[in-house]
């Protein structure tokens, strides 16, 4: 197994080519070794898209929140993806970055008090160069990764044991953010 950071997508389906663009973006990371990214895409006919859903929830290092209309209007993004997400945020389980898609008001948002990407929060549908937005997000996620993967490395040095992949995440706390400002299937 590996010691890749887990980055799992929550997304509304209308924004998967957003989404795709994204991964794309972070194609070298997962080149190196350093993240597994997952989507709900990767699910195998079936399987249950649920349970699937809900276990790489779970094991997620990171959880990319991509931020649209079409995400806050998506009662399986929010009430359930976006809402255990932040559960896990509080309990530093896992590490929530918003990414803002596309304008739209999400202030008031159980995620509003989190730094979000790209920087300035500004919506990536609004830059003027895409790709340039879409690098700002890869390289802050890049940041966040290498936090989680030191923090991994200093947890596994002072338990005297070394790094291997179990089922569960560990049980390790992730650095908050200190500047980082149920029907789902066909939305």
């Amino acid at each position: 197994m590996s010691n890749a950071v887990k980055v799992f997508f929550s997304y509304s389906h209308k924004d998967e080519v957003l989404r795709d663009e994204l991964a794309t973006h972070l194609s070298m990371m997962k080149r190196q070794g350093v993240i597994e990214a997952w989507h709900d895409r990767e699910i195998s006919a079936g399987s249950e898209w649920a349970n699937a859903i809900d276990d790489n929830l779970e094991v997620a290092d990171i959880i990319l929140l991509l931020v649209s209309a079409n995400f806050l209007a998506s009662d399986y993004c929010y009430d359930k993806e976006m809402t255990r997400a932040m559960e896990r945020h509080e309990t530093r389980e896992t590490r929530v970055i918003p990414v803002i898609l596309k304008p739209t008001d999400w202030n008031g948002a159980p995620f509003g008090k989190l730094q979000a990407l790209p920087k300035n929060a500004k919506p990536i549908t609004t830059w003027p160069d895409q790709d340039e937005a879409f690098l700002n997000v890869a390289q802050g996620i890049r940041r966040v990764v290498e936090d989680i993967a030191k923090s991994k490395t200093s947890s596994s040095t002072a338990s005297g044991t070394t790094t291997t992949a179990t089922s569960s995440p560990p049980a390790t706390s992730y650095p908050l953010p200190g500047s980082f400002s149920t029907k789902r299937k066909n939305t």
